[in-house]
């Protein structure tokens, strides 16, 4: 399946649907429209547009969005290159339906807790990464709410709402949400979960294990665009 506006545009109402069931407020950008964009002060959104806030929808170039892919919203972050943005931690609002997850990765220097914020549980697979960016045989330890826990590679550790899981640097890692579990919209369950993290760097920080793992593909415009993406502000 080819990722498509459509599918964004689609999967964007769904995810105001699981927030606003959810309680969560999200901050005015969030609504803004094409057309708002290009009358905005946009020397006073430089932040939005340079730090790669709000909406954020990829299939990672798998062309199966349903299984890997994700949708997520940036609420903060700094940027190391640019003094104008010394935040040094990030932000973000995940959307996680049952079993969609992005492909196996790891970071270079990001640090990430992973919170299961409401609905069902996340699902979190682990395995550090040796020197070579490959999958390591060692077991390692992991905190878990503040307690070391100890797995061996390829562990799952399931998170349910109010949990949180440490990611340090350098460990091979997917979540999806639990299947069964979640608000059910057409059937599907949704979670939300959030990350909040050391800068996010998604251009130069991610480290996928698949051939397609490209963090913005290319989309193709089968319908008008209702909202910009992050990488598409003007």
């Amino acid at each position: 399946m080819q990722f498509t506006r459509s599918i964004i545009n689609s999967s964007l109402d769904t995810a105001k649907k699981v927030i606003k069931h959810f309680g969560i407020s999200m901050p005015g950008f969030s609504e803004w429209t094409p057309l708002e964009w290009q009358q905005v002060d946009r020397k006073a959104c430089e932040e939005i547009r340079d730090c790669m806030l709000g909406w954020d929808v990829t299939d990672f170039g798998s062309n199966d969005f349903i299984n890997i892919g994700r949708v997520l919203f940036t609420l903060r972050n700094g940027k190391k290159s640019d003094p104008r943005y010394p935040k040094e931690y990030a932000e973000k609002l995940l959307i996680d339906p049952e079993n969609q997850r992005a492909p196996a990765h790891f970071h270079r220097t990001k640090r990430e807790d992973i919170i299961c914020k409401a609905g069902g549980n996340i699902l979190v697979q682990l395995t550090k990464a040796d020197e070579n960016g490959k999958r390591a045989p060692e077991s390692f330890s992991v905190q878990v709410d503040g307690n070391t826990v100890h797995h061996q590679p390829g562990a799952i550790v399931r998170l349910e709402p109010g949990m949180s899981l440490c990611i340090p640097p350098r460990t091979i890692h997917q979540f999806w949400g639990e299947e069964g579990t979640g608000y059910k919209i057409d059937g599907i369950g949704y979670t939300l979960s959030a990350e909040v993290s050391s800068v996010c760097d998604d251009l130069n920080d991610n480290v996928f294990l698949v051939d397609f793992g490209v963090r913005y593909p290319v989309i193709i415009e089968d319908e008008p665009k209702r909202y910009l993406l992050c990488h598409e502000y003007p």
